[in-house]
């Protein structure tokens, strides 16, 4: 089983409409979105929800106005500002725990908060694993290894040949957990200056965990002297680039109807994404 993580350096590039088509290209797959904090795969898959489950992430402070006598502890120890008028606000608190430790009348309590959910829903092409953090939240990384544990479970259970992942963009703890213990990864770049600084980045990180990536240049021709600049960066490190996918309006008209481009048009970058998932399919996991 292979699992196959698509990242970016940066937002935008056309990962996630990468992903979708290679979820309608691909046989015997579970899907995963681990972009946790803005998922959007399922837009594309007609997906429909047939599990929904709460995330809980850092503990937050409560205070038993009961029993508090104002002494004013908490707000002097709260280095955060979390505590006003004796009351936290949940989106200033860090979950330290100092305010419990310091309260002379054990007043204040450590809770759970609920922090977002995550799902399990039926697509056509397979099972969909996803989530959604609540605004505010942090621990994404932690929601995005829930995530990646129960489409590891159910590729399993159903003896799947893929697990397709769709990364978050940038280098940050959920991209980390992304990528940690992934087959390979597919990089998709655009050919401007900041898709090439990210690129250089997201292989760094790659490098660090051991996961060989390939690269992808998505809308390659709109730029083929920043095109060639990735094209020689990735020789000289040793990276392939596996994909040259052509600016093609077809995509976008796919991505209005919610579709992956290549089930709907027979077109130039849907070709292109065909041979880029057969390239993937048969490369050898190191």
């Amino acid at each position: 089983m292979k699992e196959i993580v698509v990242l970016s350096g940066k937002g935008g590039t056309g990962k996630t409409t990468m992903l979708a088509s290679f979820a309608a290209l691909a046989e015997n797959s579970v899907l995963c979105d681990c972009d946790v904090d803005a998922p959007n795969l399922h837009l594309l898959l007609e997906s429909q929800t047939e599990e929904a489950h709460e995330f809980y992430g850092l503990q937050g402070a409560e205070i038993n106005r009961e029993r508090c006598n104002e002494c004013g502890a908490c707000i002097i120890a709260c280095r955060f500002g979390a505590i006003e008028d004796f009351r936290v606000n949940p989106l200033a608190c860090e979950g330290c725990g100092l305010c419990e430790r310091v309260c002379p009348l054990d007043a204040i309590s450590m809770r759970d908060r609920l922090a977002g959910q995550w799902f399990v829903s039926r697509t056509k092409y397979g099972p969909l694993v996803h989530a959604r953090l609540r605004a505010a939240q942090e621990n994404s990384g932690k929601l995005v290894m829930a995530v990646r544990k129960r489409a590891r479970e159910m590729a399993q259970e159903m003896n799947a040949r893929y697990i397709l992942s769709d990364g978050p963009p940038g280098i940050g703890c959920p991209v980390i957990s992304s990528l940690s213990g992934a087959s390979m990864a597919l990089i998709v770049t655009e050919p401007s200056l900041s898709g090439i600084h990210d690129l250089k980045r997201v292989l760094g990180l790659c490098r660090h965990f051991g996961v060989s990536p390939l690269v992808c240049i998505n809308k390659y021709d709109l730029s083929e002297e920043n095109s060639r600049h990735i094209e020689n960066h990735c020789g000289d490190v040793g990276v392939e680039v596996v994909g040259r996918i052509p600016f093609d309006p077809d995509v976008n008209e796919a991505v209005v109807q919610g579709r992956p481009v290549v089930e709907m048009f027979e077109s130039a970058a849907s070709r292109e994404i065909r041979a880029l998932w057969e390239a993937i399919a048969t490369c050898p996991v190191p």
